[in-house]
Formats: C-alpha cells, sequence, structure tokens
C-alpha cells in the first residue's frame, strides 16, 4: 500500500471516530472554473450586502495561497437533521439552528482531527475552516466524491440528502486523492425553485443570495427587511429550509446522533407572542450558544414583526 493511501486510511478513520459523516480528499489545486462562476456571480451583485464574499478572490479559489504547501484537501460532512420537528404555530427556525452553534462544534473536531494527524503521521501543517475562511466547501466536496451541487445551491448525497455541514482541512500532506462525484441526480425536477417563495432559485444553479429568506433573516443588517419581501418570509425568522423541505434526495435524511445538535426547547415550542416578550438578557441567556445569536436581539425582533406581514 502507498504511504499516501495509508495516511489517507488513518485520517478518515480518525474522522469516523470523531462522528463525521462523511470524509472525502482531493487534489489542491486552483478551482479554475469555479472562480469564473463566482466572478460572474459577483459581478451580478448576487451577494447583496455581504461585502466579505469580495475579500480575497484568489485564496477562495486556491486553497495554497491559504496554507503554503498546500498538497491536500480534506472535506468533512456532518448530518444535522433532527428527529424533532418545531410546533406548527412556532415562529419557524432552520434545522441547523435547533442546537448549538455548529462552529464551535466542528471547530473543535478539526483541531482534535489535525492533532492526531500530526501525531501519527508527522509535523504537517494545516488550517481547518467552516464558513470562516475563503474557503469554496461545496465545490471541493464534489470534487472528493461526497455529492453534487443541487440546483438551490447545496451539497447533496445520495445516501443522507443535504441536510449536511461541510467542513475543510487545507494540509501540505501529499496523500490518495478520492474521484470527483461527476453525476448530477436532480434531472428535471424543479421543485426548490418552484417553491422559493422569493425567487431566488435561478435556473442554471445560480442562488441570489441577495433575494433569499436567510439572507433577509440572518445576513441583512438593516432595520427593515424590504417592505416588498416581508409578505413572502412564510413565518421564517431564522433561515430557511424550504428548498431544501421539498427536494426529493432529502427523504434519505436520517436523524442525527450528535448531543450537541439536541433541540433547545424554545426553538422548537416558542410562539409569537413568547418571541415578542422575550427580554435581551434572556435571549442572550437562552441563545448564547446557539447560531440564533448571529442576528442579535434586534435582527430576532425585527424579523418577528416582519412575519406579521405575512
Amino acid at each position: 500500500m502507498a504511504i499516501g493511501e495509508q495516511y489517507s486510511q488513518i485520517i478518515k478513520a480518525e474522522a469516523a471516530r470523531l462522528g463525521f459523516t462523511y470524509c472525502g480528499i482531493a487534489r489542491a489545486e486552483r478551482l479554475d472554473e469555479d472562480a469564473d462562476r463566482l466572478e460572474q456571480w459577483l459581478k451580478a451583485g448576487m451577494q447583496g450586502t455581504m461585502k466579505y464574499m469580495e475579500d480575497h478572490f484568489e485564496m477562495r479559489v486556491d486553497p495554497r495561497l491559504i496554507v503554503p504547501g498546500a498538497q491536500s484537501v480534506i472535506t468533512l460532512m456532518l448530518n444535522y437533521f433532527p428527529e424533532e420537528q418545531q410546533d406548527p404555530k412556532a415562529p419557524r427556525i432552520s434545522k441547523y439552528a435547533y442546537g448549538k452553534d455548529y462552529h464551535e462544534v466542528i471547530r473543535t473536531r478539526l483541531r482534535e482531527l489535525l492533532d492526531t494527524i500530526r501525531q501519527q503521521i508527522g509535523p504537517v501543517q494545516g488550517r481547518g475552516f467552516v464558513d470562516s475562511a475563503p474557503v469554496l466547501e461545496r465545490a471541493w466536496a464534489v470534487k472528493s466524491g461526497l455529492g453534487w451541487v443541487g440546483k438551490n445551491g447545496n451539497l447533496i448525497s445520495r445516501k443522507t440528502g443535504s441536510f449536511l455541514f461541510l467542513a475543510t482541512l487545507i494540509v501540505d500532506l501529499a496523500l490518495s486523492y478520492d474521484p470527483p462525484f461527476a453525476a448530477d441526480y436532480c434531472g428535471t425536477c424543479t421543485r426548490c425553485l418552484d417553491s422559493c417563495p422569493t425567487g431566488a432559485i435561478l435556473p442554471g444553479k445560480v442562488v441570489d443570495a441577495s433575494r433569499c429568506i436567510s439572507y433577509y433573516t440572518i445576513e441583512l443588517k438593516e432595520a427593515l427587511i424590504p417592505e416588498a419581501e416581508q409578505g413572502k418570509l412564510e413565518s421564517w425568522v431564522f433561515g430557511c429550509d424550504i428548498c431544501q423541505d421539498v427536494c426529493p434526495w432529502n427523504r434519505f435524511s436520517k436523524p442525527h446522533e450528535e448531543a450537541a445538535f439536541t433541540p433547545l426547547k424554545e426553538v422548537l415550542n416558542f410562539s409569537t407572542s413568547d418571541w415578542e416578550s422575550l427580554s435581551e438578557e434572556a435571549f442572550r441567556q437562552i441563545f448564547r450558544d446557539s447560531p440564533l445569536k448571529r442576528p442579535r436581539y434586534s435582527g430576532m425582533m425585527r424579523n418577528l414583526k416582519a412575519i406579521r406581514k405575512s
């Protein structure tokens, strides 16, 4: 067995031990096709007010600029599909935010994985990321053989659907590489396009982020959500799962087994009046470890007012 294959087996075994659903490995190189798509997307202004998407363009498309001497990109996936569901009358929250902030959960495991690589292989240089750096995670997931990018812009696995977190570990270590995922199993299905209330999902696997409900309820920092869009929120106050909920591939989603993602009872059961009567101090206490802290108390109150017009 070649040394690169041995190293890859060590890494994949440790990833599985740490609870990651899948692990795939690709050669570190510039993503030329993805660079062209990203450039066109940015020129069209689909990033909205997310100006950080315009920063570090070359780093986004070439991991060797993030980790000098990088040879491999390790992509990891972690299932977050919950067994529990929200009260139908509760203001709607994206499933990924039911429990603890996934950034912290996954970041800790990435550090453990890198520590194990150094202990068992040697003084490897590397950096791990989960939504925290200019990395095109979905592109690397496809190159690592983990799935394809659907028409809604999400990475889809034939085995478990799309309710999956993606994380990336870039290392200066030569490994055995997985074949890229070459197929596209969306076919002629357009359920995600047809179901998006704001028309953010466009033909050609293009998502106008500046029109997405998740953008309005999380990323937009304005005091008010645009008047014309407030009636389209369909009770979503944090994120949106519509395009995933209607995706036929998510019939294969299986409940996660991550204790950290156990839903907060407030997320599942808070009514609109419960939210509106919540003080800022109570909000900070209840959601101190939750992704819901991202738009802050003021943002959540803004979103609650907006869904009143839905």
